[in-house]
């Protein structure tokens, strides 16, 4: 991001870059020491210790070295298409790269309070030379300047599928040659476990570009390895071949959501669990015969030995929480787009059955545009979700929803039907935790947040229990994996057609137990 000074050679300007990794890297190591010790669970493997200033630094100067690949080739092509239009002040882009002085481009810019009030003046601003005269390295520096994630922007700055069932975020995009290039950033070698997904994670990216940006297909691909300091390319998908992924992520998705009616068995069986080959696979790699016999990495071996889990009332097993309903009534009262609890606008309505009503309202924003299409009709609504909000019971609804006159049916497809009254918006659950993290951010409209998220497993079947800001306590905190965890009238939450429970200091009763 930042700006180089007046330069005579190619040397003078990795000089300069050179004597900026001191402070770079001290700010890195600073951040890291920062987020590992609000770390909740601590792997001995990952001890941040043996992590020093000089290895980032060395990292940073393994990127910088490739970065300068690109700085001679944008200066062996007179500084590409794009110098003159740089020369005069002008972006090329609608989505500008960030660099220091210039104003960050956030996606939602209506959200960011007082955005156009905020100053982002630099300490030095970039130096371009005339019109029509030769390229210099300073203004190669400026034009091979990549699009990447810029740092000031809180908001995600992700590619969203048109039809919202996929994202991404991109480490990096070359641009400055007229061509698009996309880059993902780690800072291993290329010999490394993770090496081998790269190429799986690029093809993805590729071809979410193609579905956001009119089918344009990606120029290249690359890996960069900072501590080899090495690019590894890898073949764009085809045109032919976008199709074929098309229908393999929409495969993946509807299998996630799947899994979004309830709670997800674990473990697997031994002829569904992930073989462990691939990087990342663990969890999805632990599996149990029906006689009893484990197959589990060596560091997750503690789950074989903890004790079955009594469950008597007012406890239920995690089975038996109630995931997506059917329920009928006439939808009426419509109003939206309005802010919800995550001050998303989402579109909503009543269904009013008898002298009951409760509130229909979409699970994110675009989640069911069509909430408003059967007003003042009888209507029969499938696969709702139930949850709560201010002690108040809500159906949410989403892509994954139906919304039908009754009468569209015949009565031996209607599936069961669930009373309003005997809708079940809270749980009883108990077991083991699994694992337990703590995140904090900004929303979109800039104002802080913190989530506590703990899988917690009864032995047959795990579900996400989360926290949200006040509600976080120091019992929570000090949880570990292994520690037993009961509650009674946690909250039915769902997020993205994920299911979530969700603890209300309010209304939450915990208590932890022993799991030795």
């Amino acid at each position: 991001m930042m700006h180089p000074p007046e330069v005579k050679s190619f040397e003078d300007l990795r000089d300069w870059a050179y004597t900026q990794l001191d402070d770079v890297s001290a700010a890195a190591m600073k951040t890291g020491t920062q987020a590992w010790n609000e770390t909740l669970w601590k792997s001995a493997d990952d001890a941040w210790e043996a992590v020093s200033v000089s290895s980032l630094k060395d990292r940073l100067a393994g990127g910088l070295e490739i970065f300068f690949e690109e700085v001679k080739a944008c200066y062996g092509a007179g500084g590409g298409p794009y110098l003159e239009v740089r020369r005069a002040n002008d972006q090329p882009f609608s989505v500008p790269e960030p660099s220091l002085g210039s104003p960050p481009s956030f996606p939602l810019p209506e959200k960011v309070r007082d955005v156009e009030l905020r100053s982002w003046v630099a300490s030095s601003s970039p130096v371009w030379s005339e019109e029509g005269s030769d390229v210099t390295w300073h203004e190669a520096w400026e034009c091979a300047r990549p699009w990447f994630k810029d740092p000031r922007v809180h908001q995600p700055q992700r590619l969203y599928h048109p039809d919202g069932w996929a994202s991404g975020e991109l480490d990096l995009v070359l641009r400055w040659d007229g061509r698009i290039r996309i880059v993902d950033i780690k800072s291993g070698h290329p010999g490394s476990m993770f090496s081998s997904s790269l190429e799986h994670q690029l093809r993805f990216y590729a071809w979410l570009w193609h579905a956001t940006h009119e089918g344009e297909i990606v120029a290249e691909m690359e890996g960069w390895y900072l501590e080899a300091s090495a690019r590894v390319p890898y073949d764009v998908p085809t045109p032919e071949e976008m199709d074929e992924l098309t229908e393999t992520y929409a495969q993946h998705h509807q299998s996630m959501q799947d899994h979004a009616s309830g709670v997800m068995p674990f473990p697997a069986p031994p002829e569904s669990a992930c073989d462990g080959t691939a990087a990342g696979c663990v969890w999805c790699g632990v599996s149990r015969s029906n006689d009893a016999d484990w197959t589990v990495p060596e560091h997750l071996d503690w789950i074989r030995h903890l004790p079955d889990v009594k469950i008597s009332p007012p406890y239920a097993p995690l089975g038996q929480v109630q995931g997506r309903v059917a329920v009928t009534g006439r939808l009426t009262g419509a109003w939206g787009p309005m802010p919800n609890h995550f001050s998303e606008h989402v579109l909503g309505a009543v269904l009013v059955v008898g002298n009951r009503h409760i509130t229909l309202e979409e699970s994110e924003p675009g989640a069911f545009p069509d909430l408003h299409e059967l007003l003042e009709q009888e209507v029969l609504v499938i696969d709702a979700l139930p949850g709560v909000w201010r002690d108040q019971a809500r159906l949410y609804v989403d892509g994954s929803t139906q919304l039908m006159k009754p009468e569209a049916m015949a009565d031996s497809e209607i599936p069961e039907l669930t009373r309003l009254g005997l809708l079940r918006t809270r749980a009883n659950v108990k077991g083991h935790v699994l694992s337990i993290r703590r995140r904090s951010g900004t929303r979109i409209d800039g104002k802080p947040w913190t989530m506590l998220s703990i899988m917690l497993w009864d032995g047959y079947h795990i579900a996400e229990v989360v926290a949200f800001g006040s509600s976080i306590n120091q019992r929570l905190l000090s949880l570990r994996p292994g520690d037993g965890l009961a509650m009674t009238g946690a909250e039915l939450g769902w997020r993205s057609g994920i299911l979530q429970l969700r603890i209300d200091n309010r209304k939450t009763r915990m208590e932890t137990f022993s799991a030795r």
